[in-house]
């Protein structure tokens, strides 16, 4: 995001003069390299860690945190490096981004994190895809997709304050790094994730049953974080630049 229609970090005409398309294609491969770090590395994590469970999701949360780092700071001029339709969402509720739009960015989005669980089962020599049995329900992990989402929003929206390109990438990759350790859903934040997640049996999965349940807990943790940092701004829709 940024003060622009579509970005978390740079210049509004710089994103208007790129076509969507190709602004599209960065979004479906920056969350398709995403969800291939977080299957991978819990790929890698099970199978090396012994059957410790807390030093599996060590591995895998450095390994998230590091390619989140990283892909936000490669993409963030392109496409704006949103990477979730909650973002996506929530930039255009802000109005920086034409809600004619989002239905390209969110379509990437889903469909890139899909082919980079296939990419991930590919890598690692496993069958391409196959539904996960990983149960992930009840209230207490409902509560915490809201928190997660809830604070990925926060953070974004307070470090767009800050004047400096490593704000985002190093608040946001922080803040999935804590919140897998504080949150019991292991903080997926993320729609596209959450249901590329659900084709995979491995460490990272999640069940196709308790999808929609986090999907909603997501979308009103952001909608919920956007419309709070609406109201602290001081009517951001009234100073957002034209998305037009």
């Amino acid at each position: 995001m940024s003060q622009k229609p579509a970005s978390l970090s740079l210049d509004n005409r710089a994103l208007d003069n790129r076509a969507l398309g190709k602004r599209s294609v960065c979004e479906g491969l920056g969350t398709g390299l995403l969800v291939a770090a977080v299957v991978g590395s819990g790929i890698m994590a099970e199978s090396l860690a012994g059957g410790n469970r807390a030093i599996a999701l060590l591995a895998n949360t450095i390994a998230t945190g590091a390619a989140l780092a990283a892909l936000i700071m490669t993409f963030g001029s392109l496409s704006g490096a949103h990477f979730n339709p909650v973002v996506s969402l929530a930039v255009a509720l802000r109005g920086r981004m034409p809600w004619a739009e989002v239905p390209f960015y969110v379509a990437a989005q889903f469909s890139g994190g899909l082919l980079g669980t296939i990419l991930a089962h590919l890598m690692f020599g496993r069958v391409w895809y196959s539904v996960s049995m990983h149960e992930r329900s009840g209230a207490a992990r409902l509560l915490s997709e809201f928190v997660a989402t809830f604070g990925l929003l926060c953070v974004i929206w307070g470090c767009m304050r800050v004047r400096s390109g490593l704000a985002i990438p190093v608040g946001v990759a922080g803040y999935i790094v804590a919140a897998y350790w504080f949150t019991a859903s292991t903080s997926f934040a993320n729609p596209a994730v959450t249901v590329a997640r659900s084709i995979t049996v491995t460490f990272a999965g999640i069940r196709p049953v308790d999808v929609p349940g986090f999907v909603f807990a997501q979308i009103a943790g952001g909608i919920a974080a956007t419309l709070l940092f609406r109201w602290l701004d001081g009517d951001g829709l009234a100073h957002a630049p034209d998305a037009g």
